[in-house]
C-alpha cells in the first residue's frame, strides 16, 4: 500500500466555478476517500422569512441561485398558493412552464460548457456559452432580466407574453436546435471527449437509489424519476417522458442533459401551441393561514423541495428549501472513490453543483 496524503480541494479552484470544499485522501494518483465540507458561503436566506412579507419573500427565494432562479420562485409560490387555497389561472401555468423549460435549456448549456472546460476543450466551452446567450436574450425580451426575472408571484405571473413573441421564441429555439446538433455530435462522437467520459465516475442504479441521487445524476443510472411526472404545472398535457440512460458514467450523464435540451425545446413548442387565452394572475389578499404545505419541483439539477409554514400573518413562520445539489453530494463522493486525481474536477462537475443553492 502506498503512502496516503490528504489534499484540500477548494473552495477556490482554477477549474471549478463553484466553491466546493473537499478533503481528498490520496494514495499515489488515486482518490481513496473524499470528505465534503459545506457552509463556506452560507447567507441565511431562510431567516429572512421573519422580516419579509410572503409577497416580498419571492424576491429573496429567487436569489438562492441565479441559474435556476425562476424555479425557486415558482416552488415557493406554489407552497403559499397551497396554504391559501389559491387556484392559479391556466395561462399562468403555461407561462411558468415555458420559462421553467427555458431555464433548463440555459442551465444545461452552461453545464455542457463547463464540462468541456473541465476536460480542456476550450473551443467547445465557448460555443456552448455562445448558444446559451440566445436563451438569455429570450429571457431578457420576455421578463426584462437575464439572471433574476421576478415574474413569478403568488397567484400567477407578473408579465404576459404576446402571441407574436411566443412564435418568435419557437423560431429562435428551432434555429438553436440545429446549432446544438453540431455541438452534441462533438460530445457524443468525438474520440478525445469519449476518452474522458466513458466509464469514468460510474454510479450503479443500486447506489443511486441508496444514496438518494436526483435529477440527471439518477436518470443516467437508469432511474425513471422526474418531478414533472407528478403533474406539477401542465406537463401532463405536453406528453412528457423523462430522458433515461443506464450506463451510469459521465458519458451517460452528458447524454441525459443533451437529451433534455432537445426535449425542453419540444415542450416549449407544444406549450406555445396549446396555451389558452385568459388571465395571468388572480388577486391575492389577506394573511397566510396556519398550516403547512410542501411542493416538489424538477429543477435543471434535479428534485427541489419547498416547505412553508403559515402563522395567520403576512409573515410566514418558516420556510425550508432542499436543493438537488444537497441530495447529490453523497453520490458525487461515491463516484470520486477510486478515481484518478486528474478526474476530480470533472466528477464534481458531473452533478452540476450549485453551492449557492446548497448553503442558501
Amino acid at each position: 500500500m502506498g503512502k496516503r496524503t490528504i489534499i484540500p480541494f477548494g473552495p477556490q479552484h482554477p477549474v471549478l466555478p463553484e466553491p466546493v470544499h473537499l478533503d481528498l485522501v490520496i494514495e499515489d494518483e488515486k482518490v481513496v476517500e473524499a470528505i465534503p465540507s459545506i457552509g463556506f458561503i452560507h447567507r441565511g436566506l431562510e431567516k429572512l422569512v421573519e422580516k419579509k412579507e410572503y409577497t416580498e419573500l419571492v424576491y429573496v427565494i429567487e436569489r438562492i441561485c441565479g441559474i435556476c432562479s425562476f424555479g425557486h420562485g415558482w416552488g415557493y409560490c406554489h407552497t403559499v398558493e397551497g396554504l391559501m387555497g389559491i387556484e392559479v389561472p391556466e395561462r399562468a401555468e403555461y407561462l411558468r412552464t415555458i420559462w421553467h423549460e427555458l431555464s433548463r435549456i440555459h442551465s444545461h448549456l452552461l453545464w455542457l460548457g463547463l464540462l468541456a472546460d473541465g476536460f480542456g476543450f476550450e473551443s467547445l466551452f465557448m460555443h456552448c456559452w455562445r448558444l446559451r446567450e440566445s436563451v438569455l436574450d429570450l429571457f431578457e425580451k420576455t421578463t426584462g432580466g437575464r439572471v433574476i426575472f421576478s415574474v413569478c408571484k403568488v397567484g400567477g405571473v407578473r408579465k404576459d407574453i404576446d402571441k407574436e413573441t411566443l412564435n418568435e421564441m419557437v423560431k429562435v429555439l428551432r434555429a438553436m436546435e440545429k446549432e446544438l446538433k453540431e455541438l452534441a455530435d462533438t460530445f457524443i462522437e468525438d474520440y478525445s471527449v469519449k476518452n474522458r467520459l466513458v466509464g469514468v465516475g460510474y454510479l450503479s442504479k443500486e447506489d443511486a437509489i441508496d444514496l438518494c441521487a436526483v435529477g440527471p445524476m439518477a436518470r443516467a443510472s437508469g432511474i425513471r424519476q422526474d418531478m414533472r411526472l407528478t403533474g406539477n404545472g401542465i406537463y401532463d398535457k405536453l406528453g412528457f417522458e423523462p430522458v433515461v440512460e443506464t450506463a451510469g458514467d459521465c458519458y451517460a450523464r452528458t447524454l441525459v442533459r443533451i437529451g433534455e435540451v432537445y426535449q425542453s425545446i419540444g415542450l416549449i413548442e407544444k406549450a406555445v401551441e396549446l396555451i389558452p387565452e385568459g388571465d395571468i394572475a388572480v388577486p391575492v389578499k389577506g394573511n397566510v393561514p396556519k398550516g403547512e404545505y410542501m411542493a416538489r419541483l424538477e429543477q435543471p439539477r434535479g428534485e427541489a423541495y419547498y416547505y412553508s409554514k403559515g402563522a395567520d400573518s403576512k409573515f410566514l413562520e418558516r420556510i425550508r428549501v432542499r436543493t438537488p445539489t444537497n441530495m447529490n453530494i453523497p453520490a458525487m463522493v461515491k463516484t470520486l472513490q477510486g478515481c484518478d486525481l486528474a478526474d476530480v474536477p470533472m466528477l464534481i462537475l458531473t452533478i452540476d453543483p450549485c453551492i449557492s443553492c446548497t448553503e442558501r
